[in-house]
């Protein structure tokens, strides 16, 4: 069955937990990149020739030496990002907070599909979501959110890097501190025909987002405010979409301008609630008297397809499967055959291989021979899953402080453990929230749980849900797992 036609107003480009998008264009090519917070390999990264259409081509940080593992806690690593294409090669800049020592990671290739370089570090650049911006001669800038010195609050600083040593060659400076909304952060610079642009993402990434802009006539200003501030956002308005923001511009190849923005699906009844994390979705951009105006039905599209089946036959592990505060080769070892050994990382961990949830209704099944655990998650404390261990399969639940056992049956031989989000019950109170939990042994149900407490509301944080395998005791192996979008 065909796929339907939908409005990129509505519906993301990239679905599932891929926020702070990041993009540029080399040709008739396009790249995405994304935070990835305390997930490794860190920063997916995809490709597209039309924006609408994107597949994922690997992850741009995919060594320890470029990710520092730092605290490893739940929503820290890697935070917002810019992607660019500089004199041949790719540049990519971003923040691990989990590190504090590390300041700004910048690393580059010339493929972005292949082998990113090692990281030059920017220690003195203390703050969050840098930017990379070449003037004509080559000079870079390096424009972050950071604390003002003298009690200002936060703004917007800026300064001249030497790429090859991380070094300012001149103490860096307060270029902005935004419009006047909370939380002024996610700086993209650009040089647009006469002037500098300044684009931000004020508000905090909740309810209240908005995208701002400012223009000068250097890269360091003064700036001078949009007279139209915001000029993009869902605040106060019953769209399905909310907390728009924290948006990159690119010029199309046909010399038309779009954005990629970050923003969320609430489901529900008031207070709604949304479970994906944030996700990437497009518009297009008019330049109106030198200012953008953002223009949301400029694309439809044919939304790609989310399903898939691993049965972990080939030599790595595909891109979509990561680890929190871990690696995956720690935690699973391809088997002569197919199949993954799961084990302990010994590292404080979860023990986790994670894949993002795609969609609002959806099912999943991992089988495991001798033990194993399968579950979905937002992080340690916000969890749904089944453990099957010594031929017994129980549905567990924890609720921050709380947890439960919910329900049990013996397996024989492998146990198809099978977790699904489905429609609400209407007669209870999950009628409120975006869907019910299901948790299942092959077809008997063992628990059926209200998906609320699964949700950013609830556990607070920046991921999304994740589907996660690990091991339960020894003797652990996952033979398949597959992942199925629902009506």
């Amino acid at each position: 069955m065909s796929r339907p036609t939908v409005s990129a107003a509505e519906h993301p480009i990239v679905s599932g937990f891929h926020p702070d998008p990041t993009i540029c264009r080399v040709g008739e090519d396009y790249y995405l990149a994304h935070s990835s917070f305390e997930y490794f390999p860190g920063a997916p990264i995809f490709h597209s020739r039309d924006l609408v259409s994107w597949k994922q081509i690997g992850n741009i940080l995919d060594r320890r030496g470029q990710f520092l593992r730092g605290d490893g806690r739940p929503s820290g690593g890697i935070y917002g990002s810019t992607l660019r294409h500089h004199d041949g090669r790719f540049y990519f800049v971003t923040t691990n907070v989990g590190d504090a020592e590390s300041g700004q990671t910048i690393v580059s290739t010339e493929d972005p599909a292949g082998t990113w370089s090692d990281p030059v570090f920017v220690p003195q650049a203390v703050g969050i979501d840098p930017d990379l911006a070449w003037d004509d001669d080559g000079t870079c800038y390096l424009t972050w959110t950071g604390r003002v010195a003298g009690g200002e609050g936060e703004g917007l600083l800026q300064g001249r890097l030497d790429m090859k040593t991380g070094e300012f060659e001149a103490p860096p400076y307060l270029v902005w501190q935004g419009s006047g909304l909370a939380y002024p952060e996610a700086p993209h610079l650009y040089r647009i025909g006469d002037h500098w642009y300044l684009l931000l993402a004020e508000g905090g990434t909740e309810r209240g987002h908005t995208v701002t802009i400012a223009r000068a006539d250097r890269p360091e200003g003064p700036y001078e405010p949009c007279p139209d501030n915001p000029v993009f956002s869902h605040r106060s308005t019953p769209h399905p979409v909310q907390n728009t923001g924290h948006a990159d511009l690119v010029q199309t190849a046909a010399g038309e301008w779009a954005a990629v923005y970050l923003a969320v699906r609430p489901g529900g009844f008031t207070p709604s609630f949304h479970v994906l994390g944030r996700e990437t979705f497009l518009a297009g951009v008019d330049w109106v008297d030198g200012w953008p105006v953002f223009d949301e039905s400029r694309y439809e599209f044919t939304p790609d397809a989310t399903a898939f089946e691993d049965d972990f036959t080939a030599a790595e592990l595909d891109p979509r499967w990561v680890a929190p505060a871990s690696e995956p080769e720690k935690i699973a070892a391809p088997r002569p055959g197919g199949g993954l050994d799961l084990r302990d990382p010994g590292d404080g961990s979860p023990g986790l291989i994670c894949a993002r949830v795609k969609d609002l209704r959806w099912e999943a099944e991992a089988v495991f021979s001798g033990s194993g655990r399968f579950e979905v998650r937002i992080d340690d404390r916000h969890r749904y899953g089944l453990v099957f261990e010594d031929g017994l399969v129980r549905a567990e639940a924890r609720i921050g402080g709380v947890r439960a056992e919910l329900g049990s049956a013996e397996a024989r031989g492998d146990a198809v453990l099978r977790i699904a989000a489905v429609e609400c019950e209407a007669e209870t109170m999950t009628a409120y929230g975006p869907d019910d939990i299901v948790l299942s042994l092959g077809g008997t149900v063992l628990a059926r749980l209200d998906g609320r407490y699964l949700s950013t509301e609830v556990a607070a944080g920046f991921t999304g849900r994740m589907l996660g395998a690990g091991a339960a005791g020894a003797g652990s192996v996952l033979r398949r797992f597959a992942y199925t979008p629902r009506q």
